[in-house]
């Protein structure tokens, strides 16, 4: 299982994938190096078709923007065997498979501490910044870097804005940003560095449900601007009181 493995393999699918080991106990596919829809999508399509697989010594599948990593374990299977597994069942990958992904609105009020500076970066007014952020149909494209964090891609580009030089230490849960062309939710407080334009009174991340996270990839997210009272006031049925 060395490291020098790298294969391609052309599938009914826009784009040939590559394997690859990362370190003894991981295989990854690579879809490509652009960060778009259409790869996003081949991404979850393989995925749909993994979900179910019963091949002995898998561990987990974790997509992401063009990538997926799946974990195995070694004394139960070796790289050259799952690899070759992997090839076959991807060949066989429908044209029309369907993977899961829910349509679902995230009320935002928009009062982000760096409303202001994304207005004044991109030359246009607050009011301006809101309505290009809450217009598009926003992808869930991955799950990290914190528990329940999705990274989302379709917003305009009228509104991309870079990260923080410095981040802050502390975002509260809720928190919703953007860095680059990406936007986002922070579900738990945590240090960040992106830029916030809002928050959501909604729960992105809950241990006490079923399903933790609020959205999983694939999602399709729709942000909807809400008034102070709103807010306060799903807030407040959203913490159950």
């Amino acid at each position: 299982m060395g490291s020098s493995h790298e294969q391609s393999l052309s599938i009914a699918l826009p784009n040939p994938i590559r394997y690859y080991p990362m370190g003894d106990q991981a295989i990854v596919l690579s879809f490509g190096d652009t960060l778009s829809e259409a790869l996003n999508t081949q991404v979850r399509k393989v995925v749909a078709c993994l979900e179910n697989w019963s091949q002995p010594g898998l561990i987990e599948c974790v997509p992401a923007y063009t990538t997926i990593t799946i974990y195995y374990d070694p004394l139960t299977i070796t790289y050259q065997e799952l690899l070759s597994a992997l090839q076959m069942i991807v060949q066989d990958i429908p044209e029309d498979t369907e993977y899961k992904g829910l349509k679902k609105e995230i009320p935002v009020y928009y009062n982000g501490a760096d409303l202001a500076y994304v207005a004044q970066y991109n030359g246009l007014t607050e009011e301006e910044v809101i309505r290009l952020h809450s217009t598009p149909e926003y992808r869930v494209y991955m799950i990290g870097f914190v528990p329940g964090f999705p990274y989302m891609g379709g917003m305009d580009s009228r509104i991309a804005t870079p990260r923080k030089e410095v981040p802050r230490l502390k975002i509260e849960a809720g928190a919703v940003g953007i860095a680059g062309e990406q936007t986002g939710v922070y579900p738990i407080e945590t240090p960040g560095g992106w830029q916030i334009i809002g928050h959501t009174p909604q729960q992105l991340f809950d241990l006490t449900r079923e399903s933790p996270s609020l959205l999983e990839v694939g999602d399709r997210v729709c942000f909807v601007p809400i008034s102070y009272d709103e807010f306060v006031q799903q807030k407040t049925k959203s913490n159950g009181h």
